[in-house]
């Protein structure tokens, strides 16, 4: 079985941080802290719990002056760095967002300096909501800073839909705050920053389709690696089969493209998996340049439905006809849970679904 996330957090390391903190500050009560924070409830706490459960009981045992705790955690955190995983540093900031919100300017401090060992992602969504003004114009500061760990803060910090994170409600109904922020980092030198560019602007296309396509034709074709992070911001756009989008990147409609001799399995067993075959063919030279899917149509709880886009391929043609096959494994995985019931395949080719046939999935 494969370790859980959650178990970064252990022994091991609630002792080492303990250590490298008595280190920093003499008053500290070592072993009380560590008795606190193997709880009874500690073993069914998750990731994000434990990690909020150890700033607590750092809140308990540090000065209580917010300004000192973070004189000591600011060279233990250093130590943590090189000696843990990215997870475990996340307490550092998770402690600002405890117990910084209503000190601005030493927790803007705290979060630029605590970024570089994993990310103050989480904390600085909460700064945005109570000082939405100040807090971006700061991320603009960080946009244009010679770390790129603060440049990617910058981004990623205000996302609209952030994994693992609040939301930030204004930002999906309005996200131009954002953008002097994603234009001043499109061309960035590191990919790293370039990605949480594409990932920002991926999450807002799932509110404001038009603005992100308006930001993708004046971006597109300057250089590569800017069209790559266009791209990839537009990914849940081209699932979609968004026609503007589409022919943004050279799709066209597949009108002289026909979808021939649709095979697929009928039935399997849970856990088994599915395997389609077809063939695309044109009465052009050749078939052009394709995004080819496929889309499976779930059975949920309560014989609710639910559809899932899939890539097969995506490319220039140069042959007349293709052959494609496909394997879908129904093998259960913790993100997706399968149930017995009539399921569908379809094949999307340009945004376009060209076929779709029926298989039953019976309880193994």
């Amino acid at each position: 079985m494969a370790a859980l996330l959650k178990d970064v957090f252990n022994k091991k390391t609630i002792i080492l941080l303990a250590s490298e903190i008595k280190k920093q500050y003499r008053s500290f009560e070592k072993e009380a802290f560590i008795g606190i924070v193997f709880d009874q409830d500690w073993k069914e706490r998750e990731l994000k719990q434990r990690i909020r459960h150890v700033s607590e009981c750092l809140a308990a045992f540090l000065p209580e002056q917010y300004e000192k705790a973070l004189e000591i955690l600011k060279p233990v955190s250093l130590e943590v760095s090189l000696q843990c995983s990215d997870l475990v540093h996340l307490i550092f900031p998770d402690f600002v967002e405890l117990c910084g919100l209503d000190d601005y300017k030493n927790s803007v401090s705290a979060m630029a300096f605590f970024t570089s060992g994993s990310s103050a992602e989480f904390p600085v969504r909460h700064f945005i909501v109570k000082y939405e003004k100040k807090m971006m114009t700061q991320m603009y500061k960080w946009a244009c800073s010679d770390d790129e760990h603060l440049r990617r803060l910058a981004s990623e910090g205000c996302r609209p839909r952030l994994p693992w994170a609040i939301g930030l409600p204004k930002f999906k109904n309005d996200p131009t705050p954002i953008l002097p922020i994603l234009e001043k980092l499109k061309n960035d030198k590191s990919e790293y920053v370039r990605r949480s560019v594409a990932n920002n602007l991926n999450d807002i296309s799932k509110d404001n389709p038009k603005i992100v396509i308006k930001q993708a034709k004046t971006w597109l074709g300057k250089c590569t690696e800017t069209d790559k992070l266009v791209k990839h911001g537009c990914r849940t756009l081209l699932k979609q089969g968004d026609p503007g989008v589409l022919k943004l990147f050279g799709f066209r409609k597949p009108v002289d493209i026909k979808l021939k001799k649709l095979k697929l399995t009928k039935e399997i067993k849970m856990g088994d998996e599915i395997e389609f075959e077809f063939s695309l063919q044109t009465t052009r030279k050749k078939l052009g340049k394709l995004r080819i899917e496929y889309i499976i149509e779930f059975v949920r709880q309560n014989n609710k439905t639910g559809k899932k886009v899939f890539k097969i391929s995506e490319g220039e043609y140069a042959e007349s006809e293709r052959y494609i096959t496909k394997k879908h494994s129904f093998k259960p995985i913790s993100t997706r849970k399968y149930y017995p019931g009539k399921h569908s395949v379809s094949i999307v080719v340009n945004g376009i679904v060209l076929s779709t046939k029926k298989f039953m999935i019976k309880d193994g």
